[in-house]
């Protein structure tokens, strides 16, 4: 990585810095180029980059492109199998199944306590501001638009809203509930968590600590993976919940009901159509693509865009709403939207076939609108028209003239905020959940957690031992010992773990073989490079004569930090490292799993070099794989944690952290935490800590 020369402590100090002065920076809402916008303020200074070595900077981003072009062919090959009708409503019962072994099971069906708070009435309807409880005490803000006149039971609407600041009360979107209720629909549109009158870090001034929408999305969301919950499904459930509501009202046919929404919205519409059977109409806006189409143009995306082993169940968003197949589904697109148009195509090529073997091709449509990202008048045009089509409810789909309201007059609470009104925080519901888990779960040790840990990492194995090169040598570097050579050494295909040989001296070649059987591996928290040059440890370490000196940086760090998504972006909430995270989190194949799968390929690497017994040292980041290669490795007889996290739970049961994505196991407190690790390996392998970390990520 080029750039201004800095320690890496000071990086760390930048990132952290960084992370909470931009928590005040919230995406301005629906601009055309809403998630442009926000990639942009995400990305970090300029002056935040190290000068390191970074000579795979694109290694990491080919890994994922190839492993989702896998997932992708599984699909399509699933699609192209099905010849009759038969094959057809099998493979809608398998979507279903398969989403739902994705979102996981529905929450209980608690009581919502709905009551209205303030009715407006305008010329030909009446807004309603509700406030429901999805879980008990979790509130959810929302305005009912009913037409005025109402002689029988009419169509019924779901808004589902992007990421707008202010929620349900963006101009967009009040445009659609408004638009659908002037042509005679009853539409329930409500806010989003961490949007509008609901968020959820809530300072004082009942302003979000950490930033509007994506921020707490991804603050919130990666966190619920640590207890087995994630941020798609309590998205999804208020949008159940919201339906299960508008179902109470004399006003609604319940056989009419639709669900619609842009970006995020187009989202949340999407998974809704997986999830909910009661819909009988769909319209997502702005989000229907591939999930190849998102990786290959580095897009990242919210948590709860991101659902776990989606990827691994072979689904792709299409299937979201093959799961309604062959109730009527318009996906509204853009031709300059950043949710690729040709991915939206695709995804309609897909669902057109399987409504032509149903029976129903007329019921499946795509229109795509010329202009940037957004719910503009005309894919709310294109929405009404399909709508109209499948209810009946009107003639007319132009949109009528509209009237705009303050943001003040669809506020439920009083302030505009739910946190005023007294709901339960979502990172509470997580600290609580951790804390039952811990209740259940037993104490592990020996092969009993071998065999827990091995699962939630699902580390693989690969027989052999790995090949490698030999790269050239960059002198000059100040390393505690003279000369240094790197090796990168292959764990799979695609994989390049970056290793350095440290010693006295020069060497052009393999590792000598006959230097004895000790040796020493540091695993890096960022980069070897500058850890080399810097960490008290490795200079220690250097100077143990009958031990060779070794580092390593796995996947995703130091040699092969991406340089992908947006520049200078790793160390963002949004940047390229949580990017490749939430993907390994959707193939079900975590991060820090793949990690440790590198260390202990390296292990073996150093094992057919000679070297039988190794100090294993892990740092920061790299403290976790080295954690986890010392439970499993024979070789590993010491170990030396520095800055190692103390545990899961912490994280869970915290409201702010600093630990990213890739750092976190979904479901892991469900089994074990960092203790049991520790115990283990202090009991068998002489394992030494030095300044563990907590939950923000320091010492203090």
């Amino acid at each position: 990585m080029s750039g201004s020369k800095q320690s890496i402590d000071q990086v760390e100090k930048l990132s952290r810095r960084t992370f909470l002065q931009s928590g005040g920076i919230s995406l301005v809402s629906l601009s055309l180029f809403e998630n442009l916008v926000l990639q942009e303020l995400v990305a970090a200074p300029a002056d935040q980059k190290i000068e390191t070595l970074n000579r795979f900077p694109r290694m990491v981003q080919e890994y994922f492109v190839r492993r989702v072009r896998e997932q992708e062919a599984k699909t399509i090959k699933r699609l192209d199998s099905l010849k009759t009708k038969a094959d057809a409503e099998e493979y809608v019962q398998s979507v279903q199944k398969r989403i739902r072994e994705a979102f996981g099971p529905n929450p209980e069906r608690t009581p919502l306590n709905a009551r209205i708070t303030k009715t407006t009435e305008r010329d030909t309807y009446r807004i309603e501001n509700i406030i429901i409880e999805s879980r008990p005490g979790f509130l959810v803000t929302a305005n009912l638009y009913i037409p005025k006149g109402i002689t029988k039971p009419i169509p019924g609407v779901v808004g589902t809203c992007g990421h707008s600041h202010n929620g349900k009360a963006e101009t967009a979107y009040q445009s659609f509930a408004q638009g659908l209720a002037r042509k005679g629909y009853v539409v329930l549109i409500y806010d989003p968590i961490g949007q509008g009158e609901r968020i959820q870090y809530s300072g004082d001034d009942l302003k979000s600590t950490i930033g509007v929408g994506v921020r707490e999305h991804l603050h919130g969301g990666n966190q619920q993976f640590l207890v087995g919950e994630n941020l798609a499904m309590w998205r999804a459930w208020d949008g159940i919940r919201a339906l299960d509501y508008l179902l109470t009202r004399k006003e609604v046919d319940p056989k009419q009901v639709g669900v619609t929404g842009n970006s995020g919205g187009g989202t949340m519409t999407t998974w809704l159509c997986g999830v909910e059977p009661r819909w009988t109409m769909a319209a997502p806006s702005c989000f229907v693509t591939t999930f190849r189409r998102n990786m290959e143009n580095e897009l990242p995306a919210d948590t709860e865009q991101c659902p776990p082993k989606v990827l691994a169940l072979e689904l792709d968003h299409a299937d979201f709403l093959a799961a309604q197949a062959p109730n009527p589904v318009r996906i509204l697109s853009k031709e300059r939207d950043f949710f690729d148009v040709r991915g939206a195509r695709e995804a309609y090529l897909r669902l057109k076939r399987l409504y032509r073997l149903l029976g129903k091709e007329e019921n499946i449509s795509l229109f795509i609108g010329p202009t940037y990202h957004g719910y503009s008048q005309e894919n709310r045009e294109a929405m009404y028209e399909w709508f109209n089509q499948a209810t009946g409810a009107s003639n007319e789909s132009k949109e009528p003239k509209l009237i705009i309201e303050k943001d003040e007059t669809l506020w439920c609470t009083p302030k505009g905020s739910v946190a005023d009104a007294g709901s339960k925080p979502m990172h509470v519901f997580t600290a609580e959940r951790s804390q039952e888990l811990a209740k259940q779960r037993k104490p592990k040790s020996g092969a009993a957690l071998k065999s827990v840990v091995a699962e939630a990492l699902r580390l693989k194995h690969i027989d052999g031992v790995p090949d490698y090169r030999i790269l050239r040598n960059r002198g000059g570097k100040n390393y505690p010992l003279k000369y240094s050579i790197t090796y990168a050494v292959e764990t799979e295909p695609g994989i390049q773990a970056v290793v350095y040989r440290v010693s006295d001296e020069r060497l052009y070649s393999r590792p000598p073989q006959n230097t004895g059987k000790l040796a020493t591996l540091y695993v890096s928290h960022i980069s070897s490079d500058a850890e080399l040059r810097e960490e008290p440890l490795l200079k220690k370490a250097s100077k143990e004569k009958e031990s060779i000196l070794y580092t390593c940086d796995v996947r995703g760090i130091g040699e092969s930090l991406p340089d992908t998504t947006n520049a200078n972006s790793f160390f963002t909430p949004y940047g390229s490292d949580y990017f490749y995270a939430a993907h390994a989190v959707m193939l079900d194949e975590p991060y820090i799993g793949q990690k440790t799968f590198d260390v202990l390929r390296v292990l073996e690497w150093l094992k057919a070099n000679g070297h039988t017994e190794i100090h294993l040292i892990g740092r920061g980041w790299g403290a976790l794989p080295a954690t986890f290669a010392a439970l499993f490795s024979p070789q590993v007889k010491q170990v030396t944690l520095k800055n190692a996290l103390t545990s899961f739970s912490d994280i869970a049961e915290t409201e702010h952290y600093h630990w990213p994505l890739s750092t976190l196991i979904p479901n892991v407190l469900t089994n074990f935490d960092m203790p049991d690790c520790y115990a283990e390996l202090k009991d068998s392998k002489e394992l030494t800590q030095i300044a563990p970390w907590g939950a923000i990520g320091t010492d203090s």
